[in-house]
Order: C-alpha cells, then sequence, then structure tokens
C-alpha cells in the first residue's frame, strides 16, 4: 500500500494515546465515584453527615463500654472491698476489746464486774450487728437501669461468703463461749468452778484469737482485691483512650480526605465568584465582572445569581455615591423620588420626613402644589405618631390586612404600603407607596411585589445616608443650642444676625431686646452647689420660653444672662413684656433638696432699629440699661435713654 493511502488516525502512536485517555477518563471517573466527587452536592454534605455522625458514635460507644467497665469495677470496690475492709476494722476492734475486758475480768478472784460483763456484751452485740449490715451488701438494692446491671454483675466472691459465714459461727461460739465464763465466774469460789472458770476463760480467748486471725487474714485478702481492681481501673481507663485516639485518628485522617475532595469538587467553579466578591468589597463594581455561566448545576446557577447580585449592586453604588454627592436631605428625598418613578415605575407615591423634636412629619416629595392633595389625614403632620408606622417603626400594608391604617384616607382600587426610614434607632422619615388593587384588596399587577422589594433596597441604601446627613444638620444646629438650658447660644445669634435683620427691615417691624441678668446669682453657687445653680438656669429658662411668644428668640447670652429678641413688636411693648418676665422669675420657686429657692431678675430694654440702626449697639444699649436696673437696686426693669450712653459714637 503506498504512503499516501494510509490513514493518519490509524497509527499507532494515536492508537495508544486514545487508549490512555480512556484509561485515564475510566480512573477518573472510578475515582471520583470512590470519592463521592461526582455527586450532587446535597448528597455530598449528606454522607459527610452520615460519617462525621459514625465516628462520633463510635467514639461514644467506646467511652460508655470504657465508663460502664469503670463503673463495674468500682461497684465491685463499693459494695464488696470497701464494706469487708470497714467491718472487718470494727470487728477487730472489738475483739480487741473482748480480749481486753477477759484479761480484766480474768484479774479478779471472786465475783464479777459487772460494767466489764455489760462491756463484753456490747462487744458480741456490735460484732453480731456488722455481719448483719454485711449480708445486706450481699443482695442487689434498686436503682437506674445500669446501675441494677452492674451491681447483678459485681456478685460477691465465695471468699467473701466464706468468710461471712466463719464469722457469724465464730460470733455464736464466742458468745456461748462468754456465757459459760460469765455463768461460772458467778458462782466463785466453789473448787469446782474454779477449774471450770479457767477453762470458758482459756476457750473464750481461743475463740477471740481465732477471730482475730480470721479477720485480719479477710482484710489482708481484701486489700489484695483492691490493689487488684485499681489496676485493673487504670488498665481500662489507658485501653479506652488508646481505642479514642485511634477512632478519632481515622476519622480525622477520613475526614480530612473527605473535606479535601469536597473542596477540590467545588474550588475550580467557584474560584472566580470568590474574587469578584472581594472586588465587590473594596468597591470595585463594573459589568465586567460577571461570570460566565458554563453548567446548569447548583453552581451554574450561583452564577447566574451572581451576574444579577452584579447588576443589582452596580446600579445601587452608582445611586449611593450621587445621594452622597447632594447638599441637602431633601436632596436625596427627591433623588430617591425620581428612582421610585423613573427606574421601578412606580407612580404613585409620597415622602415624608419627620422632625422628632416637634413632633411633626412634612410632605417632602411630591411637593402638595396646585390639587394634588394627600393621601392621609392631615392630623398626621401635626401629630406624626397618628402615622402607624412611625408609631410602630414596622412596615404598614393594606395588601397584608385592609383597612389596617385608619390614617389613610381610603380610595377606590387603591392599596398603600408605608415603610418608616429607620436609622440611628428612630424613625426619620416615612415612604408611602400606592398601588392599584382587584376585587379583594390584593395586589393588581403581578410585578408588584418585585417593584416593593427593589423599592425596599433602595430605602435601605439611602438610609446611612439620610441618617449622615441628619446627623450634619443636628450638630450644625447642636451647637447653636445652649445644653444646659436648651436654649439658643451667642453662636446662634452671631449665624443668624443678618437674617433676622433683613427680615425686621423688610417688615419694617421693630425688634425688642431684652437683655436679663439674675440678682446675686454667684450667691446660689456658694451656698447650695453648681447643681442647685443649675436647677435654677434651666427653669428661668423654662419660665421666659413660656412667657414671650414661639416667634420669639430667647437666648442664654453667658453665665446667668439671657437675651430676649421680641419680634416684629411696637414702640413700648418690649418693656411690658419685660415687666411680666420679671414678675414671673419673681414668682417663681426652684426646689433644692428640702429647700425653695427664690431669685429675682433685672432686666435692660432697647429697641431695634428704634434706638439705633445697628443692631449690636442696640443690644449694648439693653446692656446699660441693665447696669442701670441692677444700680438702682435690682429687680426691676429700665428702658435704655440716650442718657444712660457715655461713650459717645457708634458701637
Amino acid at each position: 500500500m503506498p504512503l499516501d493511502d494510509r490513514s493518519p488516525a490509524s497509527t499507532p502512536t494515536d492508537t495508544t494515546a486514545r487508549s490512555d485517555n480512556y484509561l485515564w477518563l475510566r480512573l477518573r471517573r472510578l475515582l471520583g465515584l470512590l470519592t463521592f466527587v461526582d455527586l450532587p452536592i446535597k448528597q455530598k454534605f449528606l454522607l459527610l453527615t452520615v460519617g462525621t455522625l459514625f465516628w462520633f458514635g463510635s467514639m461514644a460507644v467506646v467511652t460508655v463500654l470504657a465508663l460502664t467497665a469503670i463503673q463495674y469495677k468500682y461497684h465491685q470496690v463499693s459494695e464488696q472491698i470497701m464494706p469487708h475492709q470497714q467491718a472487718a476494722h470494727e470487728v477487730l476492734r472489738h475483739l480487741q476489746n473482748i480480749d481486753r475486758d477477759l484479761q480484766f475480768l480474768g484479774q479478779i478472784d471472786t465475783g464479777l464486774d459487772l460494767l466489764a460483763v455489760q462491756s463484753l456484751r456490747e462487744h458480741v452485740k456490735a460484732i453480731r450487728a456488722v455481719n448483719a449490715r454485711l449480708s445486706l451488701h450481699q443482695s442487689v438494692p434498686s436503682g437506674t437501669f445500669i446501675e441494677t446491671v452492674v451491681r447483678s454483675l459485681a456478685t460477691p466472691p465465695a471468699a467473701n461468703l466464706q468468710y461471712l459465714q466463719n464469722m457469724v459461727v465464730l460470733t455464736d461460739r464466742l458468745d456461748q463461749s462468754l456465757d459459760t465464763y460469765i455463768t461460772t465466774k458467778r458462782k466463785m469460789p466453789r473448787p469446782a468452778d474454779t477449774i471450770t472458770v479457767a477453762s470458758s476463760f482459756d476457750d473464750t480467748r481461743a475463740r477471740v484469737a481465732e477471730g482475730t486471725a480470721l479477720v485480719n487474714q479477710h482484710a489482708s485478702r481484701m486489700a489484695g482485691a483492691y490493689g487488684h481492681i485499681n489496676t485493673a481501673i487504670y488498665q481500662i481507663i489507658g485501653d479506652s483512650v488508646n481505642a479514642i485516639l485511634i477512632v478519632l485518628l481515622i476519622a480525622s485522617t477520613l475526614l480530612m480526605f473527605f473535606v479535601r475532595w469536597i473542596i477540590v469538587a467545588f474550588q475550580r467553579p467557584i474560584a472566580t465568584i470568590i474574587r469578584q466578591i472581594d472586588s465587590l468589597s473594596t468597591g470595585d463594581i463594573t459589568l465586567a465582572k460577571k461570570v460566565a455561566v458554563k453548567s446548569q448545576d447548583e453552581i451554574g446557577t450561583l452564577s447566574s445569581k451572581f451576574n444579577i447580585l452584579i447588576d443589582s449592586v452596580y446600579g445601587m453604588t452608582i445611586y449611593k455615591k450621587v445621594i452622597e454627592e447632594d447638599a441637602d436631605l431633601d436632596d436625596v428625598y427627591h433623588r430617591l423620588g425620581d428612582v421610585f418613578q423613573h427606574e421601578l415605575g412606580i407612580a404613585h407615591y409620597t415622602i415624608y420626613d419627620i422632625n422628632t423634636q416637634k413632633n411633626e412629619m412634612r410632605v417632602v416629595h411630591p411637593a402638595l402644589i396646585g390639587d394634588v392633595q394627600l393621601h392621609c389625614d392631615p392630623e398626621v403632620l401635626s401629630n406624626c405618631q397618628q402615622c402607624r408606622a412611625v408609631n410602630t417603626g414596622h412596615t404598614v400594608s393594606s395588601f397584608e390586612f385592609h383597612g389596617v391604617c385608619r390614617r389613610f384616607v381610603p380610595q377606590p382600587g387603591v392599596g398603600h404600603i408605608c415603610i418608616p426610614l429607620v436609622a440611628g434607632g428612630h424613625t426619620g422619615g416615612v415612604v408611602q407607596l400606592r398601588f392599584a388593587t382587584d376585587k379583594r384588596h390584593g395586589l393588581l399587577d403581578s410585578s408588584t411585589p418585585q417593584k416593593i422589594f427593589e423599592a425596599e433596597t433602595y430605602i435601605n441604601q439611602s438610609l446611612s445616608v439620610i441618617e449622615a446627613k441628619r446627623l450634619m444638620q443636628t450638630l450644625r444646629e447642636s451647637a447653636m443650642v445652649d445644653p444646659l438650658t436648651g436654649l439658643y447660644n451667642r453662636r446662634f445669634l452671631q449665624e443668624h444676625t443678618a437674617q433676622i435683620i433683613s427680615g425686621v427691615l423688610r417688615r419694617k417691624t421693630q425688634i425688642g431686646l431684652l437683655v436679663c441678668d439674675l440678682d446675686y446669682f454667684k450667691q446660689v453657687n456658694d451656698a447650695h452647689g453648681h447643681d442647685a445653680g443649675d436647677q435654677v438656669l434651666r427653669e428661668t429658662s423654662i419660665v421666659m420660653k413660656k412667657t414671650v411668644r414661639d416667634s420669639d428668640i430667647v437666648i442664654r447670652f453667658g453665665g446667668e444672662e439671657f437675651l430676649i429678641l421680641l419680634m416684629d413688636v411696637q414702640p413700648g411693648d418690649a418693656l411690658v413684656v419685660a415687666e411680666k418676665i420679671r414678675k414671673s422669675i419673681e414668682a417663681l420657686k426652684v426646689s433644692v433638696g428640702d429647700k425653695i429657692l427664690q431669685k429675682t431678675i433685672s432686666i435692660g430694654v432697647a429697641e431695634f432699629p428704634g434706638d439705633t440702626d445697628g443692631f449690636w449697639q442696640a443690644i449694648k444699649y439693653a446692656d446699660v440699661a441693665l447696669y442701670r436696673a441692677k444700680d438702682l437696686g435690682r429687680n426691676q426693669c429700665v428702658r435704655f435713654d440716650k442718657e444712660m450712653w457715655q461713650h459717645g459714637g457708634d458701637f
């Protein structure tokens, strides 16, 4: 055959390569089957759980067997050895006492010592009691099932039973010998009885010696048994520890290999997703970070979901960056409304902002202009606690329970869901979304739940920015408020002077300036402490705020000095209000511990622009009038007059 006619596929090299690839594929498939790599994820972890439980169960069985064996040995000690050892010591002590009393009676030539006789009988009685107690230990007492089984297995040795029988017989013989000895001893001094007494005396002591030997032998045997059991317990503990270590080693090795196989099965498909998640955590979010979907299993589903997440996070990130650069809180609300309308397709919504200090809420977006109506009872604007979402801090949905909020104005075919903007532990706003409903008050459009979910997601993304901008606004306001009295401070006046002056000049009205100073206030601190002084200042500020109108401004100017701006007053009205304040302070009673303090106040009055075209100069005029009031005796109001100004020129 010509060379050109041979097919390349038929070469020996290619055939060998195909054979090697086929064998390698079969080997990989076999390894995958043996190592469970090709199984679904659920079955992998199911097998892992079963294997783990098996090895834990194996260790538990070894532990239970070891503890049961130890308990068995323990019962041998507690039920057999310890009672017999204790009994042997007691019997030996009583035998020694009997021998001592016998020797004492043997030294008496005639008659008996009744106390010694009574002591002998008591010792014999005590030995019988010890024997009876040992007899009780031979039965199996009631208890738990395991205790009953263990005690049943721990049967008393034959040597213990034999010892108990011998001891009972020996005690009876000893008792008889004592009776014979005591009886013959009582009949002395007849010569015939002397021999009998001596014989019974020797017999009794022989019984005592026999009992002593029996007890010592038994005690020695119990000590040996105790040592043997103690050695067995140590052996059981050592064998159990070795068995548990072997089981633990096998389980750990198998678990390590199995976990390694699972990691290999997961690592390659999801390594890209892990890297992308790391990129997301650093804020590096681009649409190019999507993962290619190459399978239809759980990993493929995960890749698809990850791509959806990339789209969502990308949009959220761009949105959050935009609102972070917005100027103020209202701009954020407007931006959120634009997302509802243009991105999510929610045409009907209302965003409310809450002023927690005044317990009020206002419509931020869209504004109520022209014939646009509020979809809630207007009372919620002046008392935001009437709003169910504000009061509970939870989402309120008429789709879950029709008519859940009684402040929502019912409209045919319209339902609502109100989402509170909870940040920093309090509700700072409410977003109301309105959708069409069917006859059963359910959602008419099936896509609405997805819109609600996306709207909640944008709201959650906005909360941190809303809270930050609200905090900045609060910080700006708190820097202008005195923390002790809650009044505005000098900084507020400095930053808002231009606004106050322009408003008065535009309205062509006047401002009444009252510079107030508590009389002899230093005496309060010196006599009662600074806490009492602070209490006086707080209650004084409360009286001042109650005495003037809401449009008037009360400022703590420094220490015990206050400045009151009476807005838009007529000439002469400022002095009237000042006198009213003076009388209210004079009537004020401040409780300090068990004492009541009453203070007076001196007030200097001036008017702007009636007295001068310079606002700060008018304040200086009022301060000059204040010093005139103090010079005149305090507790009075003095209206500034040009004659009081000694410096001349402008301030």
